[in-house]
């Protein structure tokens, strides 16, 4: 394990999935920060439009660069990430995937496109360009007991691919294991809500995390704090399921951490809140749905935890 000198690990510092048994490639203080850098989804398999991804490794999917142990974190805690900066390189794909997604049987696929990434715009071709929304899909700590490819979402994080995950964003992850082990990768220079092909604009880049603990405190899954809002999440095999668990996630914290009463949560959930999907791209195989909700910050409930 690397002594934290640096502060920064490279691309070649990955994980391919997140499990109990992680073991730390470096270790730091609450209140330091890392500089990770970042591989594209594909581990750079796919650089032009000719290069398929049905023609690549699928074993090299989704890598994640730590994983980094957050010393004091403790089981029952929550380790706190908050993402202080999202810089993307110059260049990005998205690919159709035969088989996965809502549009899949109207289109030919496989298919890449290549976007270029300059100045906070991304263009797609001589006709569409739109502004870059940097973020990372795969943020995730160690489980407390099934390994979990980095291609999944779950209690520990993981593939969550959540466009809020970007500058500013802070997640609250529940430690299931000391240090929490953390890991970052799969970056986007863009993506929409569903991710209904399966992919955002792929990219390589680095990402700033500042960390810190919040003690004797954690939810069931990550929770996002942003400036004007807070978004439990969960995940499931369909929506439906996913917008269940999330759901009574939301009115937990709401009874447990604010005093509202289950009724009262329920109807503030209802008439004040949004419910939403980050990841929805089905059909694929094995993969679930990933509900939110925003619950806004107001002062009876100013963040996911009373302090």
């Amino acid at each position: 394990m690397a002594v934290a000198t640096g502060h920064r690990l490279g691309r070649d510092q990955v994980i391919w999935s997140f499990g109990p048994e992680l073991e730390p490639v470096l270790e730091v203080e609450p209140g330091e920060t890392v500089t990770f850098e970042t591989n594209d989804c594909f581990t750079g398999q796919i650089r032009s439009e000719d290069d398929l991804v049905t023609e690549i490794d699928l074993s090299r999917i989704n890598n994640a660069t730590g994983p980094v142990a957050v010393r004091g974190a403790e089981p029952g805690d929550s380790l706190v990430a908050e993402i202080l900066d999202v810089r993307p390189i110059e260049w990005g794909v998205a690919t159709l995937i035969p088989g996965f997604g809502q549009l899949i049987d109207q289109v030919r696929s496989p298919v890449t496109r290549l976007f270029r990434v300059e100045d906070g715009l991304i263009r797609m071709n001589e006709r569409v360009s739109f502004p870059a929304r940097p973020m990372v899909g795969v943020v995730g700590v160690a489980t407390d007991g099934e390994e979990l490819s980095n291609g999944l979402a779950g209690r520990h994080g993981g593939n969550l691919d959540d466009h809020l995950h970007g500058k500013g964003a802070k997640i609250y992850f529940p430690v299931r294991r000391p240090g929490g082990m953390f890991a970052v990768g799969d970056m986007h220079a863009s993506m929409g809500d569903g991710e209904i092909c399966f992919t955002g604009v792929e990219i390589a880049g680095e990402v700033d995390i500042r960390f810190d603990l919040l003690e004797g405190k954690q939810a069931t899954w990550p929770v996002t704090e942003l400036a004007d809002r807070w978004l439990p999440h969960a995940t499931a095999d369909s929506f439906e399921a996913a917008l269940q668990l999330v759901s009574e996630e939301a009115a937990r914290l709401l009874v447990d951490e604010h005093g509202f009463s289950v009724e009262d949560a329920f109807i503030f959930l209802s008439v004040a809140c949004d419910a939403g999907v980050a990841q929805a791209c089905k059909p694929a195989p094995q993969f679930g749905a990933i509900a939110r909700f925003s619950i806004p910050k107001i002062d009876a409930c100013p963040a996911p935890f009373a302090r």
